[in-house]
């Protein structure tokens, strides 16, 4: 059986409903996150490492938040492959890719200084914890979808 042959076939646990202290937490820490930090950045980042992460539930939900937001088409295609369409994106965005994926999949070589210093080239010491705050968030919601079989398109918030 592939991958793609897989169903679900176990009742998967409502983490809101069961754990609601947890779930009120992470609901915090997304909004604290989010602070001074541009919308459309926002929208990118949580694309970004929802492709990372497989996490077709929280891709849905953020490509439509961001279409909301006013983002393009193209610029939303585009955005699984930034670094060879480096031009669709800002400098300032750019780094804040970089240093999403290195932090989604830190387990693949860490955040290099090199990455680092980019971004803190283009953010201030805030507004980079902040985004380093929602790049935590977005991995833990992608990590909660994923365990919890949430299902793209249904958009339960």
């Amino acid at each position: 059986m592939t991958t793609t042959e897989i169903k679900q076939t176990v009742t998967r646990v409502n983490f809101a409903e069961l754990a609601p202290k947890a779930f009120r937490a992470v609901i915090g820490l997304d909004a604290a996150a989010r602070e001074g930090l541009d919308p459309t950045l926002v929208e990118l980042v949580q694309i970004r490492s929802s492709q990372l992460n497989h996490c077709a539930y929280c891709l849905h939900m953020h490509t439509g938040d961001a279409r909301k937001a006013g983002e393009s088409e193209e610029r939303l295609h585009m955005t699984s492959v930034w670094r060879e369409a480096k031009h669709f994106f800002t400098a300032r965005e750019q780094a804040a890719l970089a240093l999403t994926e290195a932090v989604t999949l830190v387990a693949d070589g860490g955040v290099s200084d090199a990455v680092y210093a980019q971004a803190a080239a283009h953010f201030e010491e805030q507004e980079l914890a902040h985004l380093l705050a929602l790049i935590f968030t977005i991995n833990t919601w992608n990590r909660i979808a994923l365990a919890t079989g949430k299902v793209a398109g249904t958009d339960e918030r």
